[in-house]
């Protein structure tokens, strides 16, 4: 995928102007996580397996604690375990530095805040990745910075043998409740052969669609005379790149992503989220793919 993009006085920029410092730390840490090991092999202070399976253990009490201090009996309330058991996660947690006991509760020191905070997030990004799953092997082969963090609380909509349209379905809905479209690669979210759906892409939605060369041919041929209205008024943009990775949409209030069978053409997944970090990052996609299209002015 192209990384460049055009500046507004169609000059080529090397990289995106900066987001959010958020997004930004997200993809930097994309791009340095495949060099964590040899990073942390420099310095020689791997952390023992067996210690990080422990913090990960002790992953719920140190969820409890970072929502505010818990005495014993308030930790074998909320994690509905025994005193003796409560006992020992405490007593292991301060061992090793991770809390304080400050009139009579328990509070997560510097060190423990940081592990804690940890423990959430690679839960959070490996409970990610197994919801996102049938749409990873889509799309990290064409985009090695793609990151999971900001679709924590996505929806998945994935397509089962008695309901193979699920994923169409769910995106033709976010179309419908949106006044604007701005996607590329959308053919298999939405088939052409789907009039009602593309009746309401030439009529009722401020829509820009960069597609393959041959598609945008294809809707032509389909739908010659909307398809030319639509795009003389100004209604529909269309552009085209020779390659295309996943399918991206950008409605008002939400972002999308599909992975499609390659055998078949359907989209097998679709991924939604109203997440602001997600919508900045796609933002940035579209952006860089939107800089390596040519614009369709006449079919």
């Amino acid at each position: 995928m192209a990384s460049d993009e055009h500046s507004r006085d169609g000059s080529h920029d090397v990289r995106p102007d900066p987001g959010s410092p958020l997004l930004e730390a997200i993809l930097e840490n994309a791009r340095n996580r495949r060099y964590l090991g040899q990073r942390l092999a420099r310095v020689d202070e791997r952390v023992d397996t067996d210690m990080l399976g422990d913090i990960v253990r002790h992953g719920p009490v140190l969820e409890a604690l970072l929502d505010s201090p818990h005495d014993r009996r308030e930790i074998e309330s909320r994690l509905d375990v025994s005193k003796a058991t409560s006992h020992r996660f405490t007593q292991w947690l301060d061992q090793r530095g991770f809390v304080e006991k400050v009139d009579g509760r328990f509070q997560l020191t510097g060190l423990g805040q940081i592990i804690a905070e940890e423990v959430l997030r690679f839960e959070a990004n490996v409970g990610t990745a197994q919801r996102l799953e049938p749409l990873l092997e889509a799309v990290c082969e064409d985009h090695q910075e793609f990151v999971v963090e900001p679709f924590v609380d996505a929806t998945v909509t994935v397509a089962e043998p008695d309901e193979p349209y699920r994923p169409v379905e769910r995106f033709i809905s976010l179309v419908r409740s949106s006044e604007t479209l701005r996607g590329f690669n959308t053919t298999h979210m939405a088939p052409l052969v789907l009039g009602g759906f593309h009746q309401q892409v030439f009529e009722a939605t401020e829509t820009e669609i960069i597609y393959l060369p041959h598609i945008a041919d294809k809707l032509f041929e389909a739908y010659p005379e909307q398809a030319r209205s639509a795009v003389e008024s100004g209604h529909l943009t269309l552009r085209t790149r020779d390659d295309l990775p996943y399918g991206l949409a950008l409605f008002d209030e939400r972002v999308g992503i599909g992975g499609y069978d390659e055998t078949t053409g359907l989209m097998r997944v679709f991924v939604d989220t109203d997440s602001p970090v997600a919508r900045e990052w796609a933002e940035r996609v579209y952006e860089s793919v939107r800089a390596d299209s040519e614009l369709l002015s006449e079919a």
